[in-house]
């Protein structure tokens, strides 16, 4: 019997994420690394939960990300925007919530070019 997966891509700057929302106790592993290992600033920590809490999902989802390129914000923000996806996969009823919050649009900003 296959367990239930739900799956969202975050970007932003130069990271992507693949997060996967499993049903469970709230653990978040990213790169087969606990969040508090991973990331060390607490900022960092609460921007990848923010979806969870505004939703009332903190302890309602496992969260299994693999994340890839940038530096640490970026990646944070793009598991944020990822999880978001992977909640309205889940339950179309939390757009609302997610739309109001912001968690659902990709950050356009990117490195801009040097000009000398």
């Amino acid at each position: 019997m296959a367990s239930v997966k739900y799956y969202g891509t975050g970007r932003r700057k130069k990271s992507v994420a693949r997060v996967y929302l499993v049903p469970g106790t709230g653990k978040i592993t990213i790169n087969k690394r606990d969040i508090d290992e991973y990331f060390g600033l607490e900022t960092l920590k609460t921007i990848v939960r923010q979806p969870l809490t505004a939703t009332d999902n903190a302890d309602k989802f496992d969260v299994l990300v693999n994340v890839i390129g940038g530096g640490f914000t970026g990646q944070a923000g793009a598991i944020r925007h990822g999880i978001a996806r992977a909640l309205l996969e889940a339950d179309a009823e939390y757009r609302p919530t997610l739309k109001s919050a912001g968690y659902l649009t990709r950050d356009p900003r990117m490195k801009e070019r040097k000009k000398y």
